[in-house]
C-alpha cells in the first residue's frame, strides 16, 4: 500500500488500518529519545522564566478549587499595550504537569505583543473530562474580560482537546468571550476520544461512551467565525498525526476556515519549542493576521 497523502490521486488503495495495540499508539515517551529528560527539563525552564519576570500577576483564580488558576504575562508597556490576550492550555492527558511546567511557553506570544495567560486546571482522576472542559470554558471567560483586542487559545496535546472544545456551539462562553475569540491553534491535540476509551489511562479519566461522543470537537457542531489551526510534528506517533488532520477535515465541511501543519523533525515534546520562541512557526501561528 502506498504512503501517499490520503488526499493525492493513487493508483492502488490507501491503507487505513487500526492500530494494532491502543495502548502503544497514544504512548509517546516511550518513542522519544531520552523522554523522560523533557519533564524534567519544562519546570525548570517555566521557573526561570517566571524570575525573569517579576511583574507578572501569578495564580489569578478562575473557580474555587486551588488548580483552577491563571498566571498573567503582559508585554511591555502592560496589558493596555497588548495587541489581543492568548491563554494557553498544557497538556498530561488529563491527569498529570501543571500550568507552573510550561510558563516559558509564554514567551514566543509575548515578545509578539500579546498577554499570556497561562491556564491551569484539576485533573483526573478528581474530576471528569467534561468537568475539565467546563473549567477551561470558564478560564477562557475570565481572561477574556482582561483587556481588549483578539483573543486566541493554544493548547498541546489534551490541551488541544479542550482549546478545540471552546470553538464548540454547546460550550458557555460569554458573550465578550465568542466576541473576541477568533482563532484557536491546537498543538498535537487530541480531537476524538473515542479511541480512547480503551486506553489503560481510562481506569484514571473513567470515561464512558457517551462523554467521549459528548467530549470529541470532531462530533460537536462548530461556532461560526473563529479560525482553526492543527499542527503537530513530523515525526509524532500516528494517531496524534492521524488526530491532527481529523479535525480541519471534519469542520471545514461546516463553514470552519481550518488548517493543518506538521512541523519537520518534531516530536509531540519538542514541537511546543515553537511556542516559546518569538520566530517559533507556532508562535508564528499564533500572531499572525486572520487568513
Amino acid at each position: 500500500m502506498t504512503d501517499s497523502s490520503p488526499l493525492a490521486a493513487s493508483d492502488r488503495p490507501l491503507a487505513h488500518l487500526p492500530p494494532a495495540d491502543l495502548d502503544e499508539a497514544y504512548e509517546n515517551r516511550a518513542h522519544i529519545a531520552k523522554g523522560d529528560s523533557w519533564l524534567q527539563r519544562w519546570p525548570k525552564a517555566a521557573a526561570a522564566f517566571r524570575a525573569g519576570h517579576p511583574a507578572a500577576s501569578l495564580d489569578q483564580p478562575y473557580g474555587h478549587d486551588p488548580r483552577q488558576r491563571f498566571d498573567l504575562f503582559c508585554p511591555e508597556g502592560g496589558l493596555g499595550a497588548a495587541k489581543g490576550m492568548v491563554g494557553i492550555v498544557h497538556g498530561g492527558y488529563w491527569m498529570a504537569l501543571s500550568k507552573d511546567a510550561f510558563s516559558h511557553l509564554a514567551a514566543g506570544p509575548l515578545a509578539c505583543g500579546w498577554a499570556v495567560a497561562m491556564i491551569g486546571y484539576t485533573l483526573a482522576p478528581r474530576v471528569r473530562i467534561a468537568e475539565i472542559t467546563a473549567e477551561i470554558a470558564a478560564a477562557t471567560n475570565a481572561i477574556a474580560g482582561l483587556g481588549d483586542g483578539p483573543l486566541r487559545l493554544a493548547g498541546h496535546s489534551a490541551g488541544g482537546h479542550l482549546v478545540t472544545r471552546m470553538m464548540c456551539a454547546d460550550m458557555a462562553l460569554s458573550h465578550r468571550a465568542t466576541a473576541r475569540l477568533d482563532r484557536v491553534v491546537s498543538i498535537s491535540g487530541l480531537h476524538d476520544l473515542r479511541p480512547l476509551r480503551h486506553l489503560a489511562h481510562n481506569k484514571t479519566w473513567q470515561m464512558d461512551d457517551a462523554e467521549a461522543i459528548a467530549e470529541s470537537p470532531v462530533l460537536n457542531m462548530p461556532r461560526a467565525g473563529i479560525e482553526l489551526v492543527c499542527v503537530a510534528g513530523a515525526a509524532e506517533r500516528p494517531e496524534f498525526i492521524r488526530q491532527n488532520a481529523l479535525l480541519p477535515l471534519a469542520w471545514q465541511g461546516l463553514g470552519v476556515p481550518a488548517y493543518s501543519q506538521l512541523l519537520a523533525d518534531d516530536h509531540h515534546f519538542s514541537v511546543i519549542d515553537h511556542l516559546a520562541e518569538k520566530g517559533g512557526a507556532i508562535s508564528h501561528l499564533v500572531d499572525a493576521p486572520l487568513r
